[in-house]
């Protein structure tokens, strides 16, 4: 039964649905995790702590979540949506890192932006170009010379 039901949530999402509902309950539980244990003065996010405390930054995070998880329900094409609010978040850190190492505030923040750019919004950004169904084909056997 188990199986069954396995099996007919994934058909239900597809490729881009699974992606979707994974980095969507990811960046959900990162925001609550902010919330439940808030870290006092984080390195290299002054730029965000300066108009608001962490804690509402998490807020954006658990809220570009639900939606990209929730958007992992919709058909393609529909689902654009969700990866829009998945790019949001690890954006917004990204510029915060990068503003710290131009502010000379936090010389890691560079590696960091990187990192941001590259593992998530890279990742989210080719994740979206991917078609659902990208497997070529088969092609016919071609009739002639043969052993």
């Amino acid at each position: 039964m188990q199986c069954r039901a396995a099996r007919r949530l994934s058909r239900a999402l597809g490729r881009r649905g699974a992606f979707l509902l994974i980095l969507g309950t990811g960046k959900t539980c990162w925001g609550i995790g902010m919330l439940v244990a808030p870290q006092p003065n984080p390195p290299g996010l002054s730029l965000l702590t300066r108009l608001c405390p962490l804690t509402h930054w998490a807020w954006l995070w658990i809220t570009c979540g639900l939606i990209t998880a929730s958007s992992a329900f919709l058909r393609i094409g529909r689902d654009r949506w969700g990866f829009v609010a998945a790019l949001i978040p690890p954006t917004v850190w990204a510029v915060a890192y990068t503003s710290a190492v131009v502010t000379g505030e936090f010389a890691r923040g560079g590696f960091l932006a990187i990192w941001y750019l590259t593992s998530h919004v890279g990742v989210i950004m080719w994740a979206a170009a991917v078609p659902e169904y990208s497997v070529p084909h088969p092609r016919p056997a071609r009739r002639g010379k043969g052993p």
